[in-house]
């Protein structure tokens, strides 16, 4: 049994894995859903979506913390080269859109004059750039572009694991679940 454990992620990976994953989904499916809204009810609704891509950047942080004091299980030994150099690329440009696209927001939000209320929690105040509203229009245009490539890549990075998992069967999503046969 230690066998397997050493070849999954850590409990904590997991959480954080999971818990970032969800809210991406949900927060692309809210900023969706905002853009075909209206004024104030517009307004509203991408409210939630900065608030949720507050919350994602700093559970990324969290997750980049964890994974420096929790060492990554080894890739199973079947894959290949040009797999592994994919994932590992994957891997990173997801790390530079789970950072990059909720600050690219928060400046965005800073250059139009905004501040971002969490969940009416606290309010998360404007970055100091002055204004630019044109330049913030720019960067919401580019968050929304790089937004719906990291869509994608979600999908490629679901199917790879699916692949991994019943077609090379050397255990790919169970490495990142508590359950399942992750095999030597």
């Amino acid at each position: 049994m230690k066998d397997a454990a050493a070849r999954r992620y850590s409990t904590g990976a997991m959480i954080f894995h999971w818990a970032i994953a969800i809210l991406v989904i949900m927060n692309w499916q809210i900023a969706e859903r905002a853009h075909h809204l209206e004024g104030a009810e517009k307004m509203a609704v991408y409210g939630y979506h900065k608030a949720w891509g507050i919350l994602i950047l700093a559970l990324t942080l969290g997750r980049l913390l964890w994974r420096w004091m929790h060492p990554v299980p080894p890739l199973p030994a079947d894959i290949k080269r040009w797999e592994a150099k994919l994932a590992r690329a994957l891997h990173v440009v997801f790390y530079v859109l789970l950072i990059g696209l909720p600050l690219g927001g928060w400046l965005a939000n800073s250059l139009s004059g905004r501040e971002i209320d969490f969940f009416g929690l606290f309010t998360i105040p404007a970055l100091p750039v002055g204004e630019n509203k044109d330049l913030g229009h720019t960067i919401f245009e580019a968050h929304h572009t790089a937004g719906s490539i990291f869509i994608y890549l979600i999908g490629l990075h679901i199917l790879g694991a699916l692949k991994h998992t019943f077609f090379d069967r050397n255990g790919g999503i169970f490495r990142m679940l508590p359950f399942g046969k992750v095999p030597g």
